[in-house]
């Protein structure tokens, strides 16, 4: 008898992957019957689709870009939520929240702030006297206006430092504080070891997560400038997929993209393993 979790991973998870790698070697539109194409949907991937090394080099920018800064906010935000402050765990849910809304919510929500004409944004720069670009339907201000976006989202990183800040160990900083180190040696010789497994942690699922976005610039295109954004300077990689999926129907092109992500994620990871061997000090965990 297979156990209902065996099941429900035979069904829900090994069952759709198998199905994909299968789509990915086939024409198929979902109205006709699949054709077996061989590696030709991976072939004209690499060789012959403009649209996807543009949606690879707008994914990879948008890593980049967003991973250190998201991590940098969310590791500021937990030093300053350890502190010892009234109404501290007040604080902690608040700047929890955002986390908690949905992401095409988010999307929505950041389109309006972002807007050109009546966005909060814009209408606060102009407070100040300052012109304010046209953010949403700007192809060299789409991708920044996404990337400042995903800052919005760094609660649960946040959460994950915060963990780490109080398993750190209460005695080696009052020791250095004692042999008179100042606040930035005692983070760098104490806390920050004590910290890497937990930043390698989230450095590995916020890249992960930042190679697969796509609620967050399909709300964001929904709510103005078109799926991809003006120029498709906002066409990431999954949203590339699933327009090929959804749009145009070309079933055996996005599993073939699916299986490429897949393979990308899995050494990117793999990776992150294996340099995680020179920084990351395992006795501090």
């Amino acid at each position: 008898m297979i156990a209902p979790v065996a099941l429900g991973l035979l069904i829900f998870t090994i069952g759709p992957m198998l199905t994909s790698l299968a789509l990915s070697f086939t024409d198929y539109d979902v109205v006709s019957a699949p054709r077996y194409v061989g590696s030709a949907n991976y072939k004209y991937l690499l060789t012959a689709d403009p649209s996807f090394w543009v949606s690879v080099k707008v994914t990879a920018i948008y890593a980049v870009a967003s991973v250190p800064l998201g991590l940098f906010t969310a590791l500021a935000v937990a030093m300053l939520l350890n502190m010892d402050v009234p109404f501290r765990g007040a604080f902690r849910t608040l700047y929890y929240l955002p986390t908690l809304l949905p992401a095409t919510a988010s999307g929505v929500l950041w389109a309006w702030i972002f807007h050109p004409t009546d966005g909060a944004l814009n209408r606060l720069l102009a407070g100040v006297g300052v012109h304010g670009p046209a953010w949403t339907q700007s192809p060299s201000w789409a991708l920044p206006a996404l990337v400042i976006m995903s800052v919005w989202s760094y609660g649960g990183a946040m959460v994950v430092f915060l963990a780490g800040l109080q398993g750190t160990s209460k005695t080696l900083l009052e020791a250095a504080a004692l042999d008179g180190a100042g606040a930035w040696r005692r983070f760098r010789v104490v806390t920050w070891p004590a910290l890497t497994p937990v930043v390698f942690f989230n450095v590995t699922m916020s890249l992960i997560g930042a190679m697969k976005t796509f609620d967050q610039a399909f709300a964001f295109g929904q709510s103005g400038p078109g799926i991809g954004g003006p120029a498709r300077a906002t066409l990431f990689y999954v949203l590339n997929l699933y327009t090929k999926a959804f749009e145009h129907f070309h079933m055996g092109l996005a599993s073939a993209m699916a299986w490429i992500l897949f393979a990308v994620i899995g050494l990117l990871t793999a990776l992150n393993f294996r340099l995680s061997k020179r920084w990351v000090h395992e006795e501090a965990a």
